[in-house]
């Protein structure tokens, strides 16, 4: 009897544990948001970690009176901190947070957080059909994300709307409607010949909508004077690439990961730069990394034999938004050899029970993962050992 005590309470000590794992960050209904969705997170140099997310006041719709909020947790992501309301664009949606760390600014030797953001007011549809105009901003902090600067409208230097319905001058040629960064965090250059450059994947659509939303395509843009002026890289040339995530490889080089938003192939696409993103040397698609049609984030962890290690999040399914899982390659993304499943649904065929994430590096061997639990019910924050 005292060993089947003993076996019972092992077990339940192990389930709770494991159930502790999951840290819910932000949830639906409550701090004066009916829906929380698009994490984002980030670490501060000090080690504190900052989980961005849109806050939707009235309800789950892509469009309406959205914030962006902020929750920071001081203790690796064991508890975390009240809400606070970085961005408010009155009753119209301001969203698609993409923070970022600058700690190459010698100005700013501890760091300056950029976080990127767009603005709109219409509906995603109708902005695609030239009823609506979507911008982009950034705003900084130098105190951790305690205060953050006014507002800054990089819309000119990075978009390229034409907008001949609405009262604003702007007199491009390529006619870009909807527009988004990222969703995740943005990235910073480590090193090499790009080593500070700020970097954004973001996507837009151009004229007319089309079938299968072949008139998306994934693009970026990015700053070499830590935010004085802004550069767009060229548009990755696949009809219906859209939601974009980019890590650095070694040599100065990039990788930018997009979402399929066609559908006809349920694998993301991959694009390669040596420029650092000014231009792609190529372009495929990994049908290894299978999606459903979803987002997804990518974070380089370090180096092994001079390659950079890198991770990537996802719902691992070519049909529901579940089966969230950690893959790590040690080839630059050339192949996924480790998988290790964040989170799944243990009913079958529950749609939308872990969605979007956002990667953060913990430790040597802690990834920190901030995703959409429960469909859209919570946002919740999970660390994986990927290394032993």
């Amino acid at each position: 009897m005292k060993r089947i005590f003993l076996a019972c309470t092992l077990i339940f000590c192990a389930l709770v544990l494991r159930a502790q794992t999951v840290v819910p960050v932000y949830i639906s209904g409550t701090e004066g948001h009916q829906s929380y969705r698009i994490p984002a997170i980030i670490g501060l140099p000090n080690g504190h970690l900052l989980a961005f997310a849109e806050g939707r006041v009235q309800g789950a719709g892509d469009f309406g009176d959205i914030n962006i909020v902020l929750k920071r947790s001081t203790d690796k992501g064991k508890t975390w901190s009240n809400l606070q309301t970085v961005v408010d664009y009155n009753n119209l949606q301001a969203g698609n947070p993409a923070p970022v760390v600058d700690v190459k600014d010698p100005a700013y030797p501890k760091g300056r957080i950029f976080l990127f953001y767009n603005t709109g007011n219409n509906h995603e549809n109708e902005v695609r059909k030239g009823n609506g105009l979507r911008e982009v901003w950034y705003k900084t902090s130098t105190d951790g994300g305690l205060s953050w600067s006014e507002p800054v409208n990089i819309t000119t230097q990075v978009h390229r709307p034409k907008q001949p319905q609405i009262n604003v001058a702007y007199n491009f040629s390529e006619d870009w409607r909807s527009y988004a960064n990222t969703p995740g965090h943005a990235m910073q250059f480590a090193s090499g010949a790009y080593k500070g450059r700020i970097f954004v994947a973001a996507n837009h659509s151009a004229g007319n909508p089309q079938p299968q939303a072949q008139d998306y395509q994934a693009h970026c843009f990015y700053t070499d004077d830590h935010g004085k002026t802004f550069k767009l890289g060229i548009t990755v040339q696949v009809p219906g690439s859209n939601e974009s995530t980019a890590t650095e490889l070694s040599g100065g080089k990039l990788l930018m990961n997009s979402r399929n938003q066609k559908g006809d192939i349920r694998a993301r696409i991959i694009s390669v730069s040596s420029n650092g993103g000014t231009t792609w040397d190529s372009t495929w698609f990994d049908h290894t990394l299978i999606d459903p049609v979803n987002q997804g984030s990518l974070l380089t962890l370090g180096k092994k034999k001079g390659k950079n290690i890198i991770a990537f999040s996802n719902a691992a399914s070519t049909k529901l938004r579940d089966n969230l899982t950690l893959r790590i390659s040690y080839d630059e993304g050339k192949s996924w050899p480790k998988n290790i499943l964040i989170d799944k649904s243990t009913a079958p065929n529950q749609p939308n029970f872990t969605a979007y994430s956002d990667l953060v590096n913990i430790s040597k061997s802690e990834i920190g993962v901030l995703y959409e639990r429960d469909n859209y019910k919570q946002i919740v924050f999970k660390k994986i050992k990927w290394k032993p």
